[in-house]
């Protein structure tokens, strides 16, 4: 795994956005896993000041999403689809996007289809990943053990608790969600993880601590031959 420490968060996002410059670059047609999160807010925005300035072109490549609540409507303020489209898909030119369908009547339909999505377009060859507090990577919770594929798994109270700040009272917050499993996102050509703050300093220390831990999901990365992690100061020295 490669780690790159930046100064400021600001410089995280254009490391990160050169990286998809780069990739874009050498092959076109890429294949995109994206994240949600406060973390790639920035690197998106980038993103799509330098696709209005003409220096980056989405118009060959796709992408598919790390996960999605479940239930939720997709027109919900709080899902992940409304979240992907307002902050990026919507203001590029990408050729395909999917997101896990919150609104599909079989959680388990829905998984075995996205997985099969992702398999016929070859792979997923940029994968974009945030971390947790309890280094939990999409809605891969510490665990004994993970999931291959996508699955409906239930989110932890802390999860729950993280996010009901989001939801107003007269919502019903999701208490499931569909996710990418660890061995979907290890299949990945290349991953590239962002890690910014004082608040993750403890659990990127954690990381790389050179240990593979079932109760810390993102250390698997440490086996993956093409991963990156971009720290800011913040996060690399607490």
């Amino acid at each position: 795994m490669k780690k790159v420490v930046l100064d400021t968060y600001e410089d995280v996002c254009k490391a990160a956005a050169d990286i998809y410059i780069e990739q874009l670059k050498n092959k076109p047609n890429s294949i995109l896993g994206l994240a949600t999160g406060s973390t790639p807010i920035g690197l998106y925005e980038r993103l799509v000041r330098i696709y209005n300035d003409g220096g980056i072109n989405f118009s060959k490549a796709r992408s598919f999403n790390l996960d999605e609540y479940y239930p939720i409507k997709k027109n919900h303020p709080q899902s992940y689809d409304y979240f992907m489209r307002g902050h990026l898909l919507d203001k590029i030119n990408i050729l395909q996007s999917d997101i896990p369908n919150g609104e599909a009547d079989d959680a388990i339909s829905e998984c075995k289809r996205y997985d099969a999505q992702i398999n016929a377009a070859g792979g997923i060859d940029l994968m974009l990943l945030g971390i947790g507090h309890n280094g939990h990577v999409g809605f891969n919770e510490p665990s004994v053990s993970y999931n291959m594929g996508t699955y409906l798994t239930g989110l932890t109270d802390s999860s729950i608790s993280a996010n009901s700040r989001f939801f107003t009272e007269d919502d019903v917050q999701p208490t499931k969600a569909l996710t990418m499993g660890l061995g979907e996102i290890f299949r990945s050509k290349a991953i590239l993880m962002l890690i910014c703050g004082k608040g993750k300093a403890p659990i990127a220390k954690k990381l790389f601590e050179g240990k593979i831990h079932t109760d810390i999901p993102a250390c698997f990365l440490l086996l993956h031959p093409n991963a990156t992690v971009i720290l800011d100061k913040a996060a690399a020295l607490g």
